[in-house]
């Protein structure tokens, strides 16, 4: 298709009436980037998902876009008012609680990762891992379980082995720095990372 007809076919189907061939072109080229409404118009001209046309969603507002819901649709699954919720896509700041917060999950079907980072609650997922590693994983199981929602079961593998890796990391790092405080910079590098761990050693890595 030509940027002329695909300006054309969002014209006239989905009411984007000042999209012209040039704007898609800038499009193509990354020099602009379409705005919501654009980009869902865009993609049904295209006969594709909005999520074909981004990156990993990363903020409230892409992983709406990415799922193709509706702002009022998501205010209603979530209980609340439609205003309060653009506002928190506008700041890229959710604020819900709990309840709104697995609800919100829900509605854009949001996998683990994305449903912690998304919520606020990635920091405390850090901490916890942390200190999974540092003293006894079996201790933190529940807790971690209970945040990422996930059975205990399938995380003893995943925290065991990171355990293992941050104690072999800190014996390796002591051995070459001999006890200095030089000794702690890749474990201190492990657990600046430790979120990404975690997801990684997950089935699917996600």
């Amino acid at each position: 298709m030509e940027p002329g007809h695909v300006a054309y076919g969002m014209r006239a189907s989905f009411g984007t009436t000042h999209v012209s061939p040039e704007h898609v072109i800038a499009w193509e080229r990354g020099t602009h980037v379409p705005d919501p409404t654009e980009l869902t118009a865009l993609a049904a001209a295209l006969w594709c998902r909005p999520s074909e046309l981004m990156g990993r969603p990363r903020t409230l507002l892409e992983h709406r876009i990415a799922r193709g819901v509706p702002a009022e649709e998501v205010a209603r699954a979530t209980g609340l008012p439609f205003e309060a919720y653009l506002a928190m896509e506008e700041a890229g700041r959710w604020t819900g609680d709990k309840g709104q917060s697995v609800r919100l999950g829900e509605v854009l079907a949001l996998p683990a990762r994305d449903f912690i980072a998304i919520t606020g609650l990635e920091e405390e997922l850090s901490g916890l891992l942390a200190e999974a590693v540092t003293t006894r994983w079996q201790a933190h199981v529940r807790a971690i379980a209970k945040l990422v929602s996930m059975d205990r079961r399938d995380l003893k593998a995943p925290l065991s082995a990171m355990q293992q890796e941050y104690q072999a990391l800190m014996a390796a790092t002591l051995s070459r720095a001999g006890g200095t405080t030089a000794s702690g910079e890749d474990g201190r590098r492990y657990i600046e990372h430790i979120v990404d761990h975690f997801w990684s050693r997950l089935p699917g890595g996600s």
